[in-house]
């Protein structure tokens, strides 16, 4: 199987005390170019935020920015009069479009927030700016890929402004699903927590492995594991 590895241990690396993140691909002041994006899929920062720090106001344009959140609550505001809290189970996007500006802070003052930041270049510049978050329950999750964001938004899935569809599971141990990846498709998979087993590939927290051959695939988890599959158009 034609598979592209990204281990967790080799990922970019910053630390501002308040943030500590991870970036699977280039973002900011990381830079390598074996890593620059997977497609239309061009960011996955894995970002711990401190008790009521954050990401004060600063400008987006042309990317669909998502916000997946694996524990605590984070508070967003932008400029076009909006603002939620996004927690466990949530998923929202933002589509900067021509131009936005937002804030992301840890809505706790006690607790840390853990979430991922995703962006993706949509199909067109120029989108009207725009957000859309929905909850989906541990238990569509549990055992199953739950479908959560796609460019068609069904299922009940969030929309997103490209031809991917993302996918999000909480695999029980021993547990297992499989996927066919379609003809002109690859798969980025994300781990998020405990360990997965694709085609003998074993992953582990914060590991990403591409898969760019089509066909069904096995993913069996040795332990509770959550994790995210990005279906991408080639």
């Amino acid at each position: 199987m034609n598979q592209l590895l990204r281990p967790s241990a080799e990922r970019g690396n910053a630390d501002f005390g308040w943030l500590k993140s991870k970036h699977t691909f280039s973002f900011g002041s990381y830079y390598d170019p074996k890593h620059i994006g997977f497609g239309s899929l061009r960011v996955i920062n894995e970002d711990k935020v401190a008790p009521s720090a954050g990401f004060p106001a600063h400008p987006h344009e042309n990317m669909e920015i998502i916000s997946y959140v694996v524990s605590g609550a984070l508070e967003h505001k932008d400029s076009l009069g909006t603002g939620s809290v996004i927690r466990q189970g949530d998923l929202q996007r933002m589509s900067a479009g021509t131009g936005v500006r937002h804030s992301e802070y840890n809505h706790s003052d006690k607790e840390p927030v853990h979430f991922l930041q995703i962006w993706i270049v949509p199909e067109k510049d120029g989108l009207t700016p725009g957000y859309e978050q929905k909850t989906f329950p541990d238990a569509e999750r549990r055992d199953n890929l739950r479908l959560i964001g796609s460019r068609n938004g069904r299922s009940g899935s969030v929309v997103i402004h490209q031809d991917v569809d993302l996918y999000a599971s909480l695999l029980t141990a021993d547990k297992s699903v499989a996927f066919d990846i379609r003809p002109g498709r690859k798969v980025w998979l994300q781990v998020i927590k405990g360990a997965l087993s694709v085609g003998g590939q074993k992953l582990s927290a914060g590991d990403g492995l591409g898969l760019l051959e089509a066909g069904e695939v096995s993913l069996a988890a040795s332990q509770n594991t959550e994790f995210l599959l990005f279906d991408l158009s080639t």
